[in-house]
């Protein structure tokens, strides 16, 4: 026996899912548990023995594994992580209240901000001061560092946030405070500003330190109790971790930095998204991907997504920026919103159906599922509309209960509304659909596109299912659903390359860069970050952040190595003014530009993923006819159901179809036509409905004749 397989695993918010590739071939085992909230790990076990039963001794034959998981969001969102202290430099204590001090609504007179993870009396302040140039104005008081120290003791924290003044320009009070926690707290986990977020803006960095040491605990537990779970049942390799840029590290390395894994499970989408998106030559589409608790949507060009380092977790108003606590960590420039399966359907106190942010999460989830829950969600909607089978989800292993969710939508929608069942379950899917097609209008004009450019790629349990209706909403003319795509997520896991980030602030004019010096400084990043890499041998890629000076927000522009020549800098002063323009539409040439940061990124090649292709020869019948709910305000009409994995490469159907696979199911809509590409991919050309030119010049696509009706 060979070590021939790869296995991803994605835990999410309701389910956990497996991809195994068996790189001999390239043929697939997915699989597809419900999520163990209180302990994720126990749902790797599970899965894996699922998988286990047809290939003996299978983690011992598997060469890599490789992770992604919610557990630090939702360490943060539930306020799950340890009693934190912050020490700082004094009288800066509050900048975690400070903030900007900017309020993210100013017409709102009850606004909510982020409750600070560190209350008041454990941010403690100790004199020390380094200036803006690295130099030391101040020594550290280490007596007060002991003082400190034993005030947190008395208070029973569990994990220290060091950050002080500029100690990313010279680190050394940081480090030797860290040495002081250490001695007089050693049971006590401690982040360090410099380590964790290297880079000016005390607010940022203080948070991301804060937020780094308040899930360090958490995440090392868990990550330690996976690797030594995979380890007792025979896995003998490295085990990864999805970060948030979509490189993938060691689980050693993500131990020591967990803020870095905080988008964990969206990265893998995207990542996902982006290899099928180069593979079927799509040059820009719009990720979609929608699963129990939330729907991720991020733009996707020339097979590569943006990347952005102003996210923010725990956001009181979910689309507003500002409202949450900032993490700055490079992580994908994506838009999650709160609509999934398992968002809670409710009738507000103006007798109007609303649905979300909520989730029923897997415990204890939709009604359909039977395991206690009783509100209505979007799952128990889809399923009274007919686009689910309740025998055949998750390949027939979970029945779904249809009335169970009939009761549900009922009593607590239709009862209410003064609708009829069927209506309140349709009013549920349509206001999901709005819900993310309005967060998405303004995401996609805010990168601005025009969603008439882009190819909508769906994945995840309820992507296919909403795709049709979302896409037709934007005004996305083509819908790709890929193989697998009610797991795509953990298949993305292993199309994602090692990778690592580093960077380093520099705050100079451009003009007056010592070029050598510049040099010096990015090959000592790349030594730091070619420690990290497994196998020695990588790919490097170098950036600067160019602003014009005064200004706070850089633009990253890559560059090439060496920067030794005298054409440097009016090179990269070029490209920036390009960058410029192109965001902002004008340029200012009466302001110099400054050099912010040097940044390099660090990654292997990305793995090999061949993929075996569906092997049938002739057009697949419809295995079943079924009634779906067809389009607002219509009530159900029959329509062919077809099994996914029977489809032939080049098979063409016009809808209304639907399609299932054991993890997922795909709906289309009257006109749609539906044709399997040459690697699977459902590719929907969609009938797009546009306002009518006049009464008499209806500016619509012709839907084609339908197809017969037993």
């Amino acid at each position: 026996m060979t070590d021939s397989y790869r296995l991803g695993i994605d835990i999410g918010g309701t389910f956990s899912d497996f991809a195994l590739v068996d790189d001999a071939d390239g043929a697939i085992r997915v699989e597809k548990v419900l999520t163990s909230a209180h302990a994720p790990e126990e749902s790797v076990m599970r899965g894996i023995g699922d998988l286990s039963g047809a290939i003996p001794d299978l983690l011992g034959r598997t060469s890599g594994v490789i992770h992604a998981t919610t557990l630090v969001t939702n360490t943060i969102l539930e306020r799950k992580g340890a009693k934190t202290g912050l020490l700082t430099t004094e009288g800066f204590r509050d900048i975690l209240e400070l903030a900007r001090e900017v309020r993210y609504d100013i017409y709102d007179m009850f606004i909510r901000l982020p409750e600070p993870l560190v209350p008041r009396r454990l941010r403690l302040g100790v004199p020390e001061r380094v200036l803006a140039d690295g130099a030391v104005l101040l020594p550290l008081d280490e007596a007060a560092v002991r003082q400190a120290a034993a005030v947190f003791r008395e208070e029973g924290v569990g994990a220290v946030a060091v950050s002080f003044l500029h100690s990313y320009r010279n680190s050394v009070h940081e480090r030797r405070a860290a040495e002081i926690l250490r001695e007089e707290l050693p049971a006590v986990t401690v982040s360090l500003s410099h380590e964790v977020h290297p880079e000016p803006k005390e607010y940022e960095r203080t948070s991301t330190t804060v937020l780094d040491a308040y899930v360090k605990g958490v995440a090392e537990g868990y990550l330690e109790r996976l690797a030594e779970g995979l380890a007792g049942r025979g896995y003998r390799e490295r085990l990864f971790v999805m970060l948030s840029n979509g490189g993938t590290a060691t689980v050693e390395t993500a131990k020591r930095v967990p803020v870095q894994i905080v988008e964990s499970g969206p990265a893998a989408g995207v990542e996902a998204a982006a290899y099928f998106g180069r593979l079927a030559g799509i040059d820009s589409l719009l990720s979609f991907d929608m699963g129990g608790t939330t729907a991720k949507l991020c733009i996707v060009e020339n097979g590569r997504a943006a990347r952005t380092r102003s996210y923010e977790v725990d956001r009181q108003h979910r689309f507003k920026a500002g409202s949450g606590l900032p993490a700055a960590v490079p992580v994908y420039d994506l838009l999650e919103i709160g609509a999934g399966g398992g968002s809670i359907a409710r009738v507000d106190d103006l007798g109007l159906i609303r649905v979300g942010p909520d989730s029923a999460g897997s415990a204890p989830g939709p009604a359909c599922y039977g395991l206690g829950g009783a509100a209505p969600t979007v799952t128990d909607a889809d399923l009274l509309l007919g686009y689910l089978n309740p025998g055949y989800f998750l390949g027939g292993r979970m029945a779904l209960d249809r009335a169970a969710a009939e009761q549900a939508v009922g009593k607590h929608l239709a009862e209410a509304t003064g609708l009829t069942t069927l209506e309140a379950a349709a009013g549920v899917h349509e206001i999901v659909n709005e819900n993310m097609a309005a967060a998405a209008r303004i995401y996609v004009a805010e990168k601005g596109k025009a969603p008439s450019e882009l190819s909508l790629v769906a994945f995840g349990g309820a992507g296919p299912v909403h795709a049709a209706g979302l896409a037709r909403k934007l005004g996305c003319p083509r819908l790709v659903v890929p193989p697998h795509s009610g797991v795509m997520s953990s298949l993305g896991l292993l199309a994602a390359p090692v990778a690592f980030e580093r960077s380093r602030a520099v705050r100079q004019i451009l003009e007056a860069v010592d070029l050598a010096a510049l040099e010096a400084g990015f090959r000592a990043l790349e030594a730091e970050a070619g420690e990290l890499m497994p196998d020695g041998a990588a790919i490097v890629r170098r950036s600067v952040d160019l602003r014009y000076s005064g200004q706070d927000y850089p633009l990253e522009v890559e560059v090439a190595a060496p920067c030794d020549t005298p054409m440097t800098k009016g090179d990269w002063e070029a490209r920036f003014e390009a960058l410029y323009r192109s965001h902002y539409g004008k340029v200012d040439d009466d302001n110099p530009v400054e050099l912010a940061s040097i940044r390099v990124h660090v990654s292997q090649p990305p793995p090999a993923l061949a993929l075996a292709r569906p092997p049938a020869t002739a057009d697949a019948p419809p295995k079943a006819w079924r009634d779906i709910h067809i389009s607002p305000g219509a009530g159900m009409e029959r329509a062919p159901v077809y099994e996914r994995a029977e489809l032939r490469i080049g098979q063409e159907i016009v809808g209304p179809a639907v399609i299932e696979e054991p993890e997922s199911t795909t709906v289309i809509g009257p006109g749609d036509r539906l044709r399997v590409d040459p690697l699977g991919c459902l590719a929907v050309d969609l009938v797009i409905h546009r306002p009518a030119a006049s009464d008499d010049d209806a500016n619509e696509t012709p839907r084609p004749a339908a197809l017969g009706r037993p």
